[in-house]
């Protein structure tokens, strides 16, 4: 199971995550789209399509841009057709044991690399 958090906010949790280049993609029927406001912005990927975003608001706090899809995916994407991933300072979190705790947080390269060129100062 894995979960998107920002400011103490739940946004998405889901066991059906689609892995695709690092991002996990949160189902649509996984997200607490409470959180999630329409954006203007689009991007475009080479093998993917056009992408859209939404702003994140959690306490009267906004991270711009921090989630985004692709409604409408090339064929080769088409297994993340409106799911949705999450960047910007948002956590996603593998969700261990019975009890909902959370385990550890993915990371990303740079920290891996910066763990093993200092393990005494990782933190977990």
């Amino acid at each position: 199971m894995f979960r998107a958090v920002w400011n103490g906010g739940v946004l998405a949790e889901s066991d059906r995550t689609v892995n695709v280049e690092g991002n996990h993609y949160f189902p649509p029927e996984s997200l607490h789209r409470e959180y999630l406001t329409a954006s203007p912005t689009t991007s475009t990927c080479p093998w993917k399509g056009q992408a859209r975003y939404y702003h994140v608001r959690v306490d009267g706090k906004v991270n711009h841009d921090a989630a985004w899809y692709y409604p409408d995916p090339s064929p080769a994407a088409g297994k993340i057709a409106g799911h949705v991933a999450f960047w910007r300072g948002v956590r996603v979190e593998r969700v261990t044991g019975s009890g909902g705790e959370a385990g550890r947080t993915r990371r990303g390269p740079a920290v891996r690399l910066l763990a093993r060129l200092h393990p005494m100062g990782a933190r977990p």
